[in-house]
C-alpha cells in the first residue's frame, strides 16, 4: 500500500491518520498521540470540538519529531459562521496546537442547525471557506477541505470558492460505501478520508468480518483498513490502547479478493451514515 496520497494541489498526505475523536483532553489524548507518533503515524487528525487540541499539540512537540514530517489536521466547528469568527478560530487552534501552520483544515459539518433557516448554511459555508482560502493563500494552511459534505453542499460551495475542496472526510466502513458520494468526489479529484473505519467498534462483533479476518490471518481492524485502502480511502482509526494503535499501522501484506470486497461492501447492520442536512453532532 502506498505511503501517501497526493492532493489536487500536489501536497502529499499520509494514507493513514491517527484519529483523536473521544480521546479526552489531558493524559488520554496526550499519551495516545505520543504513542501513535512513536509507532510511526505521521498524520494526526483532531478538531476544535474534540476539545483536545492542547494535548495533541503538546504530544507533537514532545515527540521531538520534525514538524515538517507530521501532517496535522483540525476542523472548524459549527458555531463559526462568519469570516472573522473563522479567522479567530483558526488562530486559536494553531495556538492550542503550538504550530504556525496547519497541513489540512476542514469545515466540520455543512449544515449546522443554527444556519438551516432559509438556506443560511450556504452563506455560512462561503464565509468560512473564504477565511480558510485566505490562510491557504498566505501559506499558513497547506490544504483545505470539508467533512460530512454531500454533493449538493460541495456544489453550493464551488459557486463562490476560488479553491476547490481537496478532501472530504466522511463516514466509510465495510457495509457503508456511500457509493454515489464517493464516485462524485473521485470525479472532482477530492481525496476521501474514512472516519469510523471500524464501524465505531461494531466491526469487532461482526461474524463475517471475524471469519474473513481469520482466513486472511489478520485482525478485524487490519481487514477493515485494507478494505479502505483498496477503495482508495484514507482511514482514520482511533484507539487509546497501545497494542491496537500499533496493530492498526502494521499493514500486513495481503490483498482482499474481489468476491470478498463485494461481500464487505454489502455487509448489513454494521454502520449507518449520518444525515449532514439534519445532523446535530
Amino acid at each position: 500500500m502506498q505511503a501517501n496520497y497526493v492532493l489536487s494541489n500536489d501536497v502529499k498526505i499520509p494514507s493513514i491518520a491517527f484519529g483523536t475523536w473521544e480521546l479526552s483532553e489531558g493524559e488520554v489524548a496526550y499519551q495516545s498521540v505520543l504513542k501513535a507518533l512513536e509507532y510511526g503515524y505521521r498524520h494526526i487528525d483532531t478538531a476544535q470540538i474534540y476539545g483536545n487540541e492542547k494535548s495533541v499539540g503538546q504530544a507533537i512537540k514532545d515527540s521531538k519529531i520534525d514538524r515538517q514530517a507530521i501532517f496535522l489536521t483540525t476542523k472548524v466547528w459549527n458555531d463559526k459562521g462568519t469570516y472573522e469568527a473563522t479567522k479567530a478560530s483558526i488562530d486559536e487552534s494553531m495556538t492550542k496546537l503550538q504550530v504556525d501552520y496547519l497541513d489540512l483544515l476542514l469545515i466540520h459539518w455543512p449544515n449546522p442547525q443554527a444556519f438551516q433557516a432559509n438556506d443560511a448554511w450556504i452563506e455560512r459555508n462561503a464565509q468560512v471557506w473564504r477565511a480558510m482560502e485566505g490562510y491557504y493563500q498566505a501559506g499558513k494552511i497547506r490544504s483545505i477541505g470539508v467533512s460530512n459534505f454531500l454533493e449538493h453542499h460541495i456544489e453550493a460551495l464551488k459557486k463562490t470558492a476560488t479553491v476547490k475542496p481537496m478532501v472530504n472526510q466522511i463516514k466509510l466502513s465495510p457495509g457503508l460505501t456511500q457509493a454515489k458520494l464517493v464516485d462524485y468526489c473521485k470525479r472532482e479529484g477530492i481525496v476521501l478520508e474514512a472516519y469510523s473505519p471500524l464501524g465505531r467498534g461494531d466491526a469487532f462483533h461482526n461474524e463475517t468480518l471475524k471469519e474473513m479476518a481469520a482466513r486472511y490471518d489478520v485482525t478485524v481492524a487490519q481487514l477493515c483498513l485494507q478494505w479502505s485502502w483498496q477503495h482508495g480511502f484514507l482511514p482514520l482509526p482511533r484507539s487509546k490502547t497501545p497494542a491496537n494503535i500499533l496493530s492498526n499501522i502494521e499493514r500486513p501484506e495481503f490483498t482482499i479478493e474481489a468476491a470478498d470486497m463485494e461481500r464487505l461492501d454489502q455487509l448489513e447492520d454494521l454502520a449507518t451514515a449520518p444525515d449532514p442536512d439534519h445532523a446535530k453532532e
